[in-house]
């Protein structure tokens, strides 16, 4: 049960903050209309779906995690109890009705607004933050701990849904000027990089109690340390690709190839994240 979690919570996370990220760089990077357009909300529907799925799933681990069989799971007045008469539930609940209104848009005319579109991506962020560790405090200390998850949301959203955008204009770079391009998406990058980087280190700080939790080797620091060690790679290589950018429309195989393994490492720290949202922190004394 506890795998299934770790995967489910996985899959949610990685679907949200992708349909957020690309609708944010959508204007950045795409002015005006594009032929990308089509694909781009093809993939979105298909990635609102998921989330739905995703999100139900969870919402069945939980309950028959907290119930202890699988049956109560599948129990109408079981998930009742757990939707309204717990933290988790109570948020879950308007997390997926806001899922399914974006599903539902995203099948009408009306999807063509950028704005309903970014407005409910940021409702299933925002409904994210208070799961998992986000949690863990009451009072101020607590609503600045879900708003400093929130924040940490944003960036890593914008910056994943991004790249995920940039690996689809890659692969059909014609009508497009990559310099320009990526020119923007740096210029962005600098300011997500420094939120998600601050945004971070204060979770480590209110969770742990220190500024890295110790040993290094174990448990919650051992998956720390390697969602750290992969954004440091991920830094690594657009670092490469911005001081290569002048020269990025004559080696664009090279350019596809880093900025998607780029984004799949983000990939990869997003699942570190889900199997952090499932172990306890280790305070340090």
């Amino acid at each position: 049960m506890a795998s299934a979690l770790v995967l489910c919570r996985f899959l949610h996370f990685i679907v949200v903050l992708m349909l957020f990220g690309a609708w944010v760089f959508r204007p950045l990077l795409l002015r005006g209309e594009s032929a990308l357009d089509p694909r781009l909300a093809r993939l979105s529907r298909w990635l609102a779906v998921v989330a739905l799925a995703s999100g139900v799933c969870w919402l069945v681990l939980i309950t028959a995690s907290m119930a202890g069989t699988w049956d109560a799971a599948f129990d109408p007045a079981t998930l009742q109890l757990v939707l309204g008469n717990t933290f988790f539930g109570q948020v879950w609940r308007w997390h997926l009705l806001f899922n399914l209104i974006l599903v539902a848009l995203l099948l009408t005319p009306l999807r063509a607004s950028l704005v309903l579109r970014l407005v409910l991506g940021g409702l299933l962020l925002a409904t994210l933050a208070p799961i998992g560790h986000g949690a863990m405090l009451d009072g101020i200390a607590g609503q600045l701990l879900i708003l400093n998850q929130l924040v940490h949301l944003i960036c890593v959203g914008a910056w994943l849904g991004g790249l995920m955008l940039l690996v689809m204009i890659l692969r059909a770079p014609a009508e497009h000027s990559i310099r320009v391009m990526l020119q923007r998406f740096s210029g962005v990058g600098y300011g997500l990089v420094a939120g998600l980087l601050i945004t971070g280190l204060i979770n480590v700080r209110v969770l742990t109690g220190a500024f890295w939790p110790t040993p290094l080797f174990t448990g919650f620091a051992l998956i720390l340390l390697i969602k750290a060690a992969l954004v440091v790679t991920m830094l690594g290589l657009a670092f490469f690709n911005r001081l290569r950018i002048d020269d990025c429309e004559q080696r664009l195989p090279a350019l596809r190839t880093s900025v998607m393994l780029e984004w799949m490492l983000g990939i990869g720290a997003v699942a570190a994240v889900s199997l952090l949202g499932t172990l306890p922190p280790m305070i340090s004394a």
